[in-house]
């Protein structure tokens, strides 16, 4: 992800305190990276398999969308809970939440029932909310100062690729070895990454001064109506994106096959949007943060138009892909410009908020597409996003818009 390269996070005070040679350094940012992809992808995969999943454990699909709103849960609970854990050897803790990874996937995999399924998606929830809430702060104590912002930038790589091949990527393999199989490429890959993980990262114990005060960041000028855009837009988002798949299938009537092509075309058109957001976000920060989500929403309510036609709908969801895919890179730099001596404390506060978004919002989507169907789903998907670009208006200091 370009992002992190153009943030301007080396303003973030790193500090590398490990001997680690050149390859030494880059081999444990890549291995962050492999559980960073890991991670996006066990979580975004209920996205592309909820018709399977709501049908093999006898749930509605509004029902089986409470996998994203369980992890989404537990994630924020970890991210504002972990300062004490983390305390400890940082070495250790990566390696207890890869390992809980992979208890999560054979969890999953192997659920006989739908409460022993939403533990597993508990258990990977635990593990988003630690990992994100630590990866900043690992990266700054492995790299040089220097090299920060490409560490950063390759860690958020794994990101944009997950979220790229995750739900097309279920979607393909959910034809041949089931949405069970599918989750359970997670067991091997978290292996992997624990192995690389424990032979890569140094040891790395408590730094002294690494207390941030995570709710003092909200007495900060524009923090407040920052976070609450940030929330009505992933709220917005994940309201949508969760139920796409049984949109599409019972809506547009795509098949496997043109189904899984349509949501890669959205991972595609993503990857795109997050290249070239750097640049749209320097020309000015507070347009971007105004307009995308406008436009997200007017894509939502073209789905209610549009959603029974085929070529339609898939050009719709390219433009969301390309939006809603890059938006998270302009959010970074508001944080980078308005909170730029408090970056790790409005980091954890971001990942709260974000997770605690996702979780609202596939939640009230669920329940919504259970009731009303797409329409209701895709509605107030549009309201949430209006009302996130209202606060983003409030959000940007004049002095910052255009730096």
């Amino acid at each position: 992800m370009e992002t992190a390269a153009s943030l301007n996070l080396d303003t973030a005070s790193p500090r590398s305190d490990t001997a680690l040679s050149g390859r030494g350094r880059w081999s444990a940012v890549l291995a962050l990276t492999l559980c960073v992809a890991t991670l996006i992808a066990s979580e975004f995969m209920p996205v592309s398999l909820l018709t399977p999943i709501a049908t093999d454990l006898r749930l509605t699909e509004g029902m089986a969308g409470q996998a994203i709103a369980v992890s989404g849960l537990f994630a924020v609970l970890t991210s504002l809970s972990i300062g004490p854990i983390a305390r400890r050897d940082r070495r250790l803790v990566l390696l207890g939440l890869t390992g809980v990874m992979a208890i999560s996937g054979l969890l999953v995999a192997f659920a006989p029932n739908a409460p022993l399924f939403m533990v597993g998606r508990a258990l990977v929830g635990v593990v988003i909310g630690g990992f994100w809430s630590l990866s900043a702060a690992t990266v700054m104590r492995l790299v040089r100062q220097d090299e920060v912002p490409r560490a950063l930038a390759l860690v958020n790589g794994g990101n944009a690729v997950a979220t790229l091949v995750a739900a097309p990527l279920g979607a393909f393999l959910g034809q041949f070895i089931g949405w069970r199989g599918a989750f359970f490429l997670v067991v091997p890959l978290a292996a992997v990454t624990f192995a690389w993980q424990w032979l890569a990262l140094p040891k790395m114990p408590s730094s002294s001064d690494a207390t941030p005060s995570v709710l003092g960041v909200l007495r900060r000028p524009y923090a407040k109506a920052g976070m609450v855009a940030m929330g009505l837009l992933f709220a917005g988002q994940f309201a949508l994106f969760t139920y796409l798949r049984p949109f599409l299938e019972g809506v547009t009537r795509l098949g496997a096959s043109p189904l899984s092509l349509a949501l890669l075309l959205m991972g595609l058109a993503g990857l795109v949007g997050t290249a070239v957001i750097g640049r749209l976000v320097a020309a000015s920060l507070r347009t971007v943060l105004l307009v995308a989500p406008m436009l997200m929403a007017v894509i939502a309510l073209g789905l209610i138009v549009a959603g029974s036609s085929a070529l339609p709908t898939m050009a719709l969801l390219i433009g969301w892909g390309f939006v809603g895919t890059a938006l998270p890179v302009a959010w970074w730099t508001w944080l980078a410009r308005t909170l730029p001596d408090d970056a790790d404390a409005g980091g954890g506060l971001m990942v709260a908020v974000i997770q605690l978004a996702i979780t609202a919002g596939a939640a009230c989507g669920g329940l919504l597409f259970d009731a009303g169907g797409h329409r209701a789903t895709f509605l107030v998907s549009a309201l949430l996003l209006c009302a996130s670009a209202g606060f983003a208006a409030l959000s940007v200091p004049r002095h910052l818009a255009s730096l």
